[in-house]
């Protein structure tokens, strides 16, 4: 099995910091890296306040780097969630998502974690892992 390092740089945000790929294609599974509510047409812009539009951000990157590989959000299988304010923002963060897999039946699986901290300060931070026939 060959792997496949994906770069979407008229897609996605630039990664922050450290350079890595927005995804890499291992047979069927495509492993997207982390994404923060940037906005990926001017990543100097200032993160949206509050976390349901911070989601919604992470997942329009999210969309656009799953769709520049040759899948969609429905082939996800996993997903990984980070909330710095989880607490607090783990309903608003739920709200959202759920608008993104509304099928009860396809509904991925998923770890939700409080943290720290994100990097540019922000509220949500989500990678996925998507499966392909």
């Amino acid at each position: 099995m060959t792997a496949r390092y994906l770069n979407a740089p008229d897609a996605a945000p630039a990664p922050p910091g450290a350079k890595y790929s927005h995804a890499v294609q291992a047979g069927p599974f495509l492993y997207v890296t982390g994404q923060l509510p940037v906005d990926p047409d001017d990543g100097a812009a200032p993160l949206p306040a509050g976390v349901e539009a911070q989601t919604r951000l992470v997942f329009k990157n999210l969309e656009r780097i799953v769709a520049h590989a040759g899948y969609a959000l429905a082939d996800t299988v996993f997903a990984r969630v980070y909330l710095t304010e989880f607490k607090r923002d783990y309903p608003g963060f739920n709200q959202v998502y759920r608008s993104y897999f509304p099928d009860d039946a396809r509904l991925p699986g998923r770890t939700t974690v409080g943290v720290t901290g994100l990097a540019r300060d922000a509220l949500v931070e989500v990678d996925l892992v998507l499966y392909r026939d």
